[in-house]
């Protein structure tokens, strides 16, 4: 079957719905652009819903984090990356997707639209992410894009698995509020373990050169992939993949490369998402690696 989408209201926000045999995602035209639920048919949204979840900026103004997926540009600044987008946003119904336009942001000249295609019959998505500068000068930034979801699951972290001798194969960027020793996590050799029940904020980065990240909860494997181009610049040392968690959510993030946004210029960046029924979550590497292989993560 065809994806095919209708308009509903969800928790207050007015949604397009996306949908197939298999999942269902809601985007909502109040604010944004947002991906505010994706689930299975018939089950539990996987994304975070905190619609009082927020940062005050400089100004006094709030910036609501509300949940669900989101399109941030890089580097992260207090307040230029807060930009309030509690406005109304234009989505346009496409064959087996939609396309979300948010207005210009004045503050930084920035333009963020979202398109999301819906794999036929099948628990597969792709979110390609567009940062076009129309504003009067070069911008330098990156595509930064961030997916919140629900507490209580573990997340998936792979690491470089290439073979280097006695050269180092990885780095990490650790930021000043991580408890390297929470009990939460488990560095493992080729895998990071997060389980999202922390107490206090964590949050770790790193180049990704196997392109995905995961995160397992309530029977249910969410998987995302971002293409990782070698030698090129990225953010926050050089890191590709971030995963951000506190007490109300978990983030699962993927970043493009620096670039220099001439005016007019555009930069995009893609993700492919999926789904998978797990019915529990192995809690080591040998376990995880079983299930990376049996479902030909990569």
């Amino acid at each position: 079957m065809n994806a095919k989408h209708d308009f509903v209201n969800y928790a207050g926000y007015d949604c397009a719905r996306l949908a197939n045999e298999q999942v269902e995602l809601l985007v909502t035209c109040s604010v944004g652009p947002r991906i505010l639920s994706l689930r299975f048919e018939g089950g539990e949204n996987l994304f975070a819903e905190h619609p009082d979840a927020v940062a005050e900026r400089p100004d006094g103004r709030l910036y609501h984090f509300i949940g669900g997926h989101r399109l941030w540009h890089a580097p992260e600044h207090m307040p230029r990356t807060y930009v309030v987008d509690d406005a109304q946003v234009e989505i346009e119904p496409l064959p087996g997707g939609l396309v979300v336009r948010q207005a210009l942001e004045t503050e930084t000249g920035i333009e963020k639209i979202i398109r999301i295609e819906l794999e036929a019959g099948a628990p597969r998505l792709v979110v390609t992410h567009t940062l076009t500068n129309r504003g009067l000068w070069p911008v330098e930034c990156a595509p930064w894009a961030i997916t919140q979801l629900k507490t209580g699951g573990m997340a998936i972290l792979p690491q470089a698995d290439e073979e280097t001798g006695l050269l180092p194969n990885r780095s990490l960027a650790i930021w000043p509020y991580t408890d390297m020793s929470d009990p939460n996590l488990a560095w493992e050799r080729r895998h990071i373990l997060l389980s999202a029940n922390l107490k206090s904020p964590f949050k770790v980065g790193f180049p990704n050169p196997r392109g995905w990240l995961a995160y397992w909860n309530q029977g249910v494997l969410f998987v995302k992939r971002a293409a990782y181009r070698p030698g090129a610049h990225y953010y926050d040392f050089g890191s590709s993949s971030e995963c951000y968690c506190n007490q109300q959510f978990i983030e699962l993030e993927t970043l493009g490369p620096v670039s220099l946004l001439a005016p007019g210029d555009s930069l995009t960046h893609v993700e492919h998402w999926e789904l998978h029924r797990v019915e529990s979550c192995p809690c080591d590497e040998a376990g995880v690696t079983g299930l990376v292989e049996r479902l030909a993560l990569g």
